[in-house]
């Protein structure tokens, strides 16, 4: 017998499996997790012999969900799971024939990922997936069996047919994976009846129907959606996208006082003495989808992530037209201050950025588009303060986004769509501090769409004096061209900043040892014209 029961604010859901007659323990497996934003539920039902059918069961719950923890976020949902799905049911085909010489890890798949308000769904077999929606239960699985015989399933044949769906959800939508011992002995009226009850009701009516002599393992899941992400409420707001701004105009009481972008759609606006930041979508996000869904997830990552590195944000609950206010800073970006920085204002710069990187990351997202002029600084008690700015290219972390990011700021291997990642941003944290150190790029100015050759740059302490042996390696190792040699992670960068003494030296390794370390050089130099002249001297006197 296995329990589940959560509740999380949008997604409610519960899970319950009985064995069959008197038995202890079924062939029945079944889990459900909600790993960050997604929900993964997994049901498998054993076939054969119960401790080859459990053991299958088992292990592709375990590793369908282990699996799924770890997953290439860059790839689509349908490839994540097909891909998981197929290489399960190699492991255990070939497992079988190299222990039993048959196939006899075998077991039946339902599995649902809930994205959102989209719902992805997989199964082999005849464990199945159902929708209720308005009163209505849907069928969305398909049997993989004739007259109570299988002919797919999780270890059965080399290559699997996979039934796989996709489908928008609802509120108020209840999704239910099950084993085919709950529909063998409930019809779909009782099932469409009892479902809201959740998982445990409904295998125990099951049970009580047959006069708790289930004839087989009886498991389900049952997932209600309690109501829809908020990302997803403010998509289908009905608001309109205003195609006319212009000076002096007045927006639900905001005065528009003048557009601070060139594209028009981004304004310092004043209400009640108080100024503003009012963020519009592109004209286009009218027609195109996509660039709506940016706008609707940038207004999304500005309002949640609430931390001193950015500004503020809200969305006013009435509003004419789509929109967001972002508290207004006063003070300009780091490209529009034009000598180079303090040191100590260069580290806590350095700090911030790492920081407000290490923040993103517990929501499992990457700025990438740090720079110069996406970092505000304005001053509080003589001492200047950094806020990071723009919420569009907020992605998530080992994603590939090729349009996230300004060239002279990406690592080398982000021009061969490689993974977004910490040590991608850490190289532009690093080529941030470089400029307003130096007033120079590192690697020159990169123009969109080319395909740079990067050669080691100069050392920034070369450029400025001021920068100290320890900060100067510091820089380099965070602009290392090669990423195996490049700090990985920001807690390691963070540790080196906030301790100077810890600092190993780092050196280009394209120069001669006499440029990194001439003392040294000239050490081994004279020790080896001694050991030459003694050599010399003692062959003169043989």
């Amino acid at each position: 017998m296995q329990v589940v029961e959560s509740k999380h604010k949008e997604i409610s859901f519960s899970s319950f499996s009985l064995a069959k007659g008197k038995e202890l323990r079924g062939d029945d497996y079944l889990d459900v997790k909600k790993l960050d934003e997604v929900v993964v539920a997994v049901l498998c039902d054993g076939v054969g012999s119960a401790d080859e059918g459990r053991e299958a069961a088992k292990r592709v719950v375990t590793y369908l969900i282990n699996n799924f923890k770890n997953r290439i976020k860059s790839w689509p949902i349908k490839k994540t799971l097909k891909t998981f799905i197929t290489s399960i049911n190699k492991i255990l085909y070939n497992e079988s024939l190299a222990l039993y010489e048959r196939e006899e890890l075998l077991t039946t798949l339902a599995l649902v990922v809930i994205d959102n308000d989209r719902l992805y769904g997989a199964n082999v077999g005849d464990s199945r997936i159902y929708l209720k929606r308005d009163d209505k239960l849907i069928l969305l699985s398909l049997d993989h069996s004739e007259d109570n015989m299988l002919f797919e399933a999780i270890g059965m044949k080399e290559e699997i047919n996979i039934h796989y769906f996709e489908n928008n959800l609802q509120k108020d939508d209840t999704i239910l994976l099950c084993s085919d011992g709950l529909y063998n002995v409930l019809d779909e009226n009782e099932i469409k009846r009892l479902v809201e009850l959740g998982a445990y009701n409904l295998v125990k009516a099951a049970s009580k129907k047959t006069n708790d002599n289930l004839p087989d393992d009886t498991s389900a899941i049952v997932i209600k959606i309690e109501d829809l992400a908020p990302i997803n409420r403010l998509k289908k707001l009905d608001l309109e996208i205003s195609e006319s701004l212009k000076k002096e105009q007045i927006i639900d009481g905001y005065k528009l006082i003048k557009p601070l972008i060139q594209n028009n759609r981004t304004w310092l606006v004043e209400k009640k003495n108080q100024k503003y930041i009012m963020k519009f979508p592109l004209i286009e996000a009218k027609y195109d989808e996509t660039l709506l869904d940016q706008y609707i997830k940038e207004a999304w990552n500005a309002l949640r992530l609430k931390a001193g590195f950015f500004p503020k944000a809200v969305i006013p609950k009435k509003r004419s037209f789509r929109y967001y206010i972002q508290e207004y800073i006063d003070g300009g970006n780091l490209k529009e201050y034009k000598k180079p920085l303090h040191i100590d204002d260069a580290i806590n710069l350095g700090k911030t950025l790492l920081n407000a990187t290490q923040y993103l990351l517990k929501f499992n997202l990457v700025h990438a588009d740090i720079k110069p002029e996406n970092i505000i600084v304005t001053k509080r008690n003589d001492k200047l303060i950094f806020k990071i700015i723009d919420f569009g290219n907020i992605t998530e972390i080992y994603s590939i986004n090729t349009k996230a990011g300004t060239p002279s700021y990406l690592a080398p291997e982000r021009f061969k769509d490689s993974l977004i990642n910490e040590s991608t941003e850490i190289f532009a944290i690093g080529v941030t501090l470089y400029e307003v150190l130096t007033n120079k790029l590192p690697f020159g100015e990169i123009e969109p769409f080319s395909n740079p050759t990067f050669k080691y740059p100069k050392e920034p302490k070369k450029l400025n004096p001021k920068i100290p042996d320890w900060l100067n390696s510091v820089i380099l190792r965070a602009i290392e061209i090669n990423p195996q040699k490049r700090y990985k992670h920001y807690s390691e960068m963070l540790f080196e900043l906030t301790n100077p003494d810890k600092v190993k030296p780092y050196f280009d390794p394209t120069k001669s040892l006499i440029e990194k370390e001439p003392a040294k050089a000239y050490k081994i130099a004279f020790f080896v014209s001694l050991i030459v002249n003694f050599l010399f001297l003692y062959f003169l006197l043989k």
